[in-house]
C-alpha cells in the first residue's frame, strides 16, 4: 500500500478544488485505503485527497475512536455532493490534519445528506448530523479548496496561520 504524507498549509493543493473521479476503480479503492491509512497514524477523523496532494473527488472518514466502537468503522467516498442543508446550525471545534494542533469553533448546517460513490462504486446517501455531518462537511470542503479557517475572521485566520509557521520553523511538526 502507498504511504502518503499529509501536506500542510500554505501548500497550493490545499486551495485548489479537485476534480470528479470517473468511477471507483482499483487504483481509487488503493487510494482510499492509502488516505485511511495515513489518516489512522496521523491520528484523525477524516482525510481528503488534497491533504495528500491528490486532486480528485475523495474522502475518507471514521469516527469509531471517537464514539468508543471497537471496529473501525470507515466511510469512503468519492464524489461527494451535498444534496440537503437543514436550516438549524450548529457550532463545533473544529481542527485539521494540514492545520496542526490549531482549533476553532465553526457553524455549519446541523444536519446533512450526501450523494457520494462507495467503495464498490456503488451509489449511496448518508444523512448525517453531529460530528458526522461538521467531519463530512469539512473534507467536502477541501474537495472544493476551502479550509476550516476560511469561515473564522482574517484576525483569527492570520493568527492561526503564523502559529503553524512558527511550529514548523522550531521543528515541532
Amino acid at each position: 500500500m502507498t504511504a502518503y504524507k499529509i501536506i500542510t498549509v500554505p501548500h497550493a493543493a490545499l486551495k485548489t478544488s479537485s476534480k470528479p473521479v470517473d468511477g471507483v476503480s482499483d487504483s481509487v479503492r488503493m487510494q482510499m485505503d492509502g488516505m485511511l491509512q495515513a489518516m489512522y497514524d496521523a491520528p484523525g477523523i477524516g482525510l481528503a485527497a488534497n491533504q495528500v496532494n491528490m486532486l480528485n473527488r475523495v474522502l475518507v472518514m471514521d469516527l469509531s475512536s471517537r464514539e468508543d466502537e471497537e471496529e473501525p468503522a470507515p466511510i469512503c467516498m468519492a464524489n461527494p455532493e451535498i444534496i440537503y442543508e437543514s436550516e438549524e446550525m450548529s457550532v463545533r471545534e473544529e481542527g485539521c490534519l494540514s492545520i496542526p494542533k490549531q482549533y476553532a469553533d465553526v457553524e455549519r448546517p446541523a444536519i446533512v445528506r450526501v450523494k457520494y460513490l462507495d467503495y464498490h462504486g456503488k451509489e449511496a446517501e448518508l444523512e448525517a448530523e453531529g460530528l458526522l455531518s461538521h467531519c463530512v462537511q469539512h473534507e467536502i470542503d477541501h474537495l472544493n479548496g476551502v479550509l476550516f479557517i476560511d469561515y473564522l475572521s482574517s484576525l483569527k485566520r492570520n493568527m492561526i496561520l503564523k502559529k503553524v509557521d512558527k511550529l514548523k520553523k522550531q521543528n515541532l511538526l
